[in-house]
């Protein structure tokens, strides 16, 4: 059996296009991959998707998003892909378990936010710990937090968390930070950031929610525990493109080059969501990024009828 489309990847872009594709009628087969849902899964309260003025916690949206693409003929299969071939017709996906032929592909692996690795830290996930100060900066309000990192991403999150929070800790396993100049100066400038220089964070301590870390400076002994409400860690992301690489371009980051959004140079092979994206990284840039791939197969599909 040779698929219409193929969707790798479940998160929103992914199930956007499933959606889309299966309001077509093309029966879409959907490969959820490693992480089932994508980062909403990791999330708490989402108040910034359109249509929910209350918020929704992240594996409801994303629970909602599945049932909506099966309800328009969505197939959905619990596996991952270790290697594609794009440059035959039909294209050939290789999974831990079979092989798939599809006349259409729409790759929407998104990406992996690279966290500390500590033991602690997976405890307090959605709990104190965040890896999008963008999506969780308002449950901060007047409290106290602290930024791992030293780049932009850092710098970046670390003034915006600045209109909510009381105060910003960065922590820095350096004695300077990578980012740009003028990204460093408006962090320094600010009254209300501090900087912990050539230390890391070793410990996330708290009950129920993040109330403290415990940091170690220079590789000495001796620690400090600080108190904190909230912990962002902005060390970056990594694209999910291992299985692409050599395949198709990316950029010096791992993210996926696109031409017209959602094109490739391959036919019948199309890119939806984080995956292309280093900059907006969010749930609704990447359902619009899955809608806009899902009517590039219609029109691929209508064009190859």
């Amino acid at each position: 059996m040779i698929e219409n489309v193929t969707i790798i990847g479940s998160g929103p872009a992914g199930l956007t296009a499933a959606i889309y594709c299966g309001r077509d009628n093309f029966n879409p087969l959907l490969i959820t991959g490693i992480e089932d849902g994508g980062q909403l899964e990791l999330t708490t309260n989402v108040e910034n998707f359109p249509a929910f003025p209350e918020g929704v916690l992240g594996p409801d949206l994303m629970e909602r998003m599945h049932k909506h693409a099966e309800k328009f003929g969505a197939r959905f299969k619990n596996d991952y892909v270790t290697d594609i071939e794009i440059d035959t017709q039909p294209i050939r996906i290789h999974t831990s378990q079979e092989t798939i032929e599809t006349r259409s592909v729409i790759i929407a692996t998104g990406s992996s936010a690279k966290w500390l690795g500590i033991p602690s830290e997976k405890k307090f996930i959605g709990r104190g710990v965040s890896s999008c100060a963008t999506c969780d900066a308002p449950f901060f309000k007047e409290k106290d937090v602290a930024v791992v990192g030293g780049g932009d991403t850092a710098m970046e999150d670390s003034l915006y968390l600045t209109s909510f929070a009381k105060s910003v800790t960065i922590i820095h396993r350096k004695n300077r930070f990578r980012a740009s100049r003028i990204m460093q100066e408006r962090v320094l400038s600010n009254p209300k950031v501090s900087v912990i220089w050539n230390s890391e964070v070793i410990e996330i301590k708290g009950d129920k929610v993040v109330t403290s870390v415990v940091i170690r400076t220079d590789g000495r002994k001796e620690t400090t525990e600080k108190e904190i409400n909230g912990l962002f860690i902005a060390i970056g992301h990594k694209p999910n493109t291992d299985f692409v690489k050599g395949k198709l371009p990316l950029n010096e980051l791992g993210y996926i080059i696109t031409r017209d959004e959602v094109m490739t140079e391959y036919e019948g092979v199309f890119v939806a969501g984080d995956v292309a994206d280093p900059r907006y990284k969010q749930a609704i840039t990447a359902a619009g990024s899955g809608c806009k791939a899902a009517l590039r197969v219609r029109q691929y599909m209508q064009e190859h009828s």
